[in-house]
């Protein structure tokens, strides 16, 4: 038997890096799932992972950061699945830049993508949930944890999502829904692929396993907690960096 067999999953930002992982990761394992993408530009990227796993994964153009779609999102993804066991929270972006460059759009796009996403689909995945059980994982960051100059926003829209997390699972541990969050330091994926040798050495030098992840790390950590296998496991932060952060 696979560790999510039966399992109904829902993740966000699925259509590349790490959120694509997870939907491999997630149908290697027994799961349905149902990821989103944004932008037109990623429609075909998701049709073509959602063809090439067939009937377990169905793609939706939806914006996680708008409060409205998510409760579109999450009644639709009810009813074509029929349930809602897992989500996952990983739509993410970047708008790096020192504070006196930050202007306030690239604030407010990184805490709306972010951070007010996570609240959107949360708020409207428990009312479901709240009958069945299931399990919530919030993609953070080793950034949100010891911040990062050059990130002041992403750095707080992670860290947001810790405390978020921590509250969630006290709140509704008592109805079966376990909440945790994943923090992955620096894994590889197009965003790190653009980085020159130089910066990818500096990353190295301080990363204990002298490696950069990959998406399957941060995957295989998210399968645990939304399996049976993680079933005592709730408001926790779970670092998934190489031993950057110990």
């Amino acid at each position: 038997m696979k560790l999510l067999d039966g399992k109904i999953a829902l993740i966000t930002g699925g259509s590349r890096g790490i959120g694509e992982a997870l939907v491999r990761k997630f149908v290697e394992h027994g799961a349905s799932v149902a990821f989103t993408y944004v932008s037109a530009s990623s429609q075909a990227r998701a049709e073509k992972l959602a063809a090439e796993l067939g009937s377990s994964a169905k793609a939706y153009q939806s914006d996680a950061g708008d409060f409205a779609q998510a409760e579109a999102l999450i009644a639709q993804v009810l009813a074509d699945f029929g349930k809602l066991d897992i989500v996952v929270n990983n739509a993410g972006i970047t708008r790096d830049t020192l504070m006196l460059r930050m202007t306030e759009q690239q604030w407010d796009e990184v805490i709306q993508t972010n951070l007010k996403s996570v609240f959107n689909m949360t708020k409207h995945a428990l009312k479901p949930m709240i009958r069945t059980g299931g399990s919530i994982i919030n993609m953070s960051s080793v950034v949100g944890v010891f911040g990062q100059q050059g990130q002041a926003n992403y750095a707080a829209s992670k860290a947001g999502i810790i405390g978020f997390s921590k509250s969630i699972a006290k709140e509704y541990g008592s109805r079966g829904i376990r909440c945790n969050a994943v923090a992955p330091g620096f894994i590889a994926t197009e965003m790190t692929d653009a980085l020159d040798e130089k910066t990818k050495e500096g990353y190295l030098s301080a990363i204990p396993l002298k490696r950069l992840g990959a998406g399957d790390d941060v995957a295989n950590t998210c399968v645990f907690l939304a399996s049976d296998m993680g079933a005592y496991v709730t408001g926790q932060v779970i670092s998934v960096c190489g031993g950057l952060n110990c």
